[in-house]
């Protein structure tokens, strides 16, 4: 069966050679690339979930990981912690939580702001850490000794057959540890998503395309796996070791007498060697894995034989969530903009706020968006998020549902629907700008402007805040008149919409500023395109991507309306009426400028924002 495999493979030839390794994890896959890892795992409700993340690309990594042997040693404790860290991040999504929790488990989210998973997933670390060491470095060289008292013709840790029996012990060992591991049901879903890995990985390699049939029919076998990278560090540890052991306990003459110290020696020895080790045995996989051919079966046979255990046949399931991880990474290798993506698991509230803040940094989006998602989703005030607390499964999975759609830099209140202005609720999408808090100031200033019996115009309306807030708030002492036009449908629609919302009675007009509209008012409010054309382009990515550059684009030097506007406003204004304009930073002086060159107006002043920029420009006739 294992020539078949290897035969099936030769018959295949590797066209698309790749970089991309991985690893099962608990109910999933993680791929690594030079670039990115992606981690898919299966969760309790039999949905995929997805965690991707960048690394550092191999440019930007230390020149030792290109130096011959050391950068075994470097790939060998990088694949630990990586491979480790997802094993304990697959862990979070594929063990159920308890629907009701128990009291400790509330005591401990509430008293130490922890979870019962994140002390069960430590000390499992840190046991299969203790474990391992006590297996194969301590445990052989102790059965050794044992049996050196009941047989002193073999010697002791300077003689040749001393070493070699312990090294037969490390062998043994871990291959009983691997028949042992395939009695656990769970480690055999394990071996199964290891298969998975394989043939995913060696489907990409023969050039086929990543279906799920075609992945079926490849090898389940791979000359990079780690499994063939432990047998060779047994084997290289037993000629590594025993040499160590001859020249210090035989040619130096260590030995005490005393096996307890011998034995504390003999095991500190092997820390140290670790490193080589693992150095020399990279070497020796990265070697054989270029070559496919006959000749270097025996020599790849022995890790081949074990990977048969530790691989099993994979279902259609486990297929899926080994190809979507090796197709994400092939994504984020080849496509920086490629977004990152976190698993929905429970967590504590500090990380998820600052994980989300650090990359939403990475992408040019201001950090309290956030706040304002987990604020919302949480259903808390923002000043409440400084008090720690444990974020549930449920929740983390809404919260990043909202996150994962701002990373792509759509507009948060975009993503919402709606947003707050002066108290009021509108709603919002990509046909109007999203209202701004610094235009409230301008709100403010036209409500007490405004007296009973009184009539506004507001021009460029948009989402129609500026009208329906002023409407809403003067309805409350007095009686007047709001009307409002734009020149876009959509706009006009969605504003006509949140007048229906607040209740406020608000007349609409299609139309280019003045162009439709009759009549003089007592006051004309307008936030027009300020932008100056050629700094669109520098502006936020959510704006400029996302927000109408219709409301924008104030021409070359942003003060196109404003010189409309001035125009033409006498004939509209009534007489002791006034103008209330917001304008851009460094603007008022020009706007003020402009209209006492264009129109027949009695005196203008700025109003300040909280920041102290000349926001808003009032102009009386």
């Amino acid at each position: 069966m294992l020539y078949y495999d290897f035969f099936a493979e030769i018959r295949m030839k590797k066209t698309n050679r790749t970089y991309i390794g991985g690893q099962a994890v608990i109910q999933g896959v993680m791929m690594r690339g030079k670039r990115g890892m992606a981690t898919v795992v299966r969760d309790d409700n039999g949905e995929l979930q997805l965690e991707a993340k960048r690394i550092t690309p191999p440019e930007k990594r230390s020149v030792f990981t290109r130096v011959p042997f050391v950068r075994g040693v470097i790939n060998f404790v990088s694949s630990l912690v990586v491979g480790m860290g997802a094993l304990l991040r697959s862990s979070e999504v594929a063990i159920v939580e308890e629907e009701t929790p128990s009291k400790f488990s509330k005591w401990l989210e509430e008293k130490w702001k922890i979870s019962v998973g994140d002390i069960v997933m430590t000390v499992a670390a840190v046991l299969g850490v203790a474990i391992a060491l006590v297996l194969f470095l301590w445990l052989p060289g102790f059965l050794t000794g044992l049996i050196s008292k009941a047989a002193p013709a073999i010697g002791t840790r300077k003689d040749i057959y001393y070493n070699l029996i312990e090294g037969g012990f490390r062998l043994v060992i871990f291959i009983g540890y691997i028949l042992l591991t395939l009695l656990m049901p769970s480690m055999r879903d394990t071996y199964r998503y290891h298969g998975a890995e394989h043939k995913t990985i060696n489907c990409y390699e023969y050039g086929l395309p990543l279906t799920t049939e075609n992945v079926k029919k490849c090898s389940r076998l791979h000359d990079r796996c780690g499994t063939t990278f432990l047998f060779i560090v047994m084997i290289i540890s037993i000629v590594l070791f025993a040499l160590a052991n001859w020249l210090i306990f035989g040619l130096a003459g260590l030995e005490t007498g005393k096996a307890a110290l011998n034995n504390l020696v003999a095991f500190v020895i092997k820390l140290l060697l670790l490193p080589v080790v693992a150095g020399i045995s990279y070497e020796i996989l990265k070697f054989f894995s270029l070559f496919q051919s006959p000749l270097v079966l025996p020599f790849k046979a022995p890790g081949f034989l074990l990977q048969k255990l530790t691989t099993k046949e994979p279902d259609d399931a486990m297929i899926e969530c080994a190809v979507k991880a090796f197709e994400k990474v092939l994504d984020m290798d080849a496509n920086p903009e490629s977004p990152e993506k976190m698993f929905a698991t429970s967590c504590k509230l500090s990380k998820l706020s600052a994980d989300m803040k650090k990359h939403f940094a990475e992408k040019e989006i201001d950090g309290s968006d956030a706040e304002w998602i987990l604020s919302l989703s949480l259903n808390v005030p923002r000043s409440a998020l400084t008090q720690e607390r444990i974020i549930s499964q449920a929740e983390c999975k809404k919260i990043l549902e909202i996150y994962e759609q701002r990373l792509t830099g759509r507009p948060l209140w975009y993503i919402y629907g709606n947003t707050d202005f002066y108290g009021y609720t509108f709603k919002v999408d990509e046909r109007v700008l999203i209202p701004r808090p610094e235009t409230e100031i301008l709100v403010r200033q036209a409500v007490s402007a405004l007296k009973d019996g009184d009539s506004m115009l507001d021009l460029c309306t948009g989402s129609g805040a500026i009208a329906v807030a002023v409407a809403c708030e003067a309805a409350k002492d007095k009686n007047v008149s709001v009307t409002a036009t734009d020149i876009s449908d959509g706009a006009i629609e969605l504003a006509r919409e949140n007048a229906r919302i607040n209740k406020a009675n608000v007349s609409f007009i299609k139309s280019d500023l003045f162009e439709k509209v009759r009549g003089r008012y007592n006051l004309i409010t307008v936030n027009p395109p300020y932008v100056k054309s050629g700094e669109i382009g520098a502006l936020a990515r959510d704006v400029r991507e996302f927000e109408p550059h219709l409301a924008l684009d104030g021409g070359v030097d942003g003060l196109d309306f404003y010189r409309r506007i001035a125009q033409k406003i006498n004939r509209f204004i009534a007489r002791g009426g006034l103008c209330i304009m917001e304008v851009g930073e460094n603007q008022a002086q020009d706007v003020i400028r402009i209209f006492r060159e264009n129109s027949r107006c009695d005196f203008a002043m700025v109003v300040k924002d909280l920041s102290g920029v000349e926001r808003v420009v009032k102009i009386g006739f």
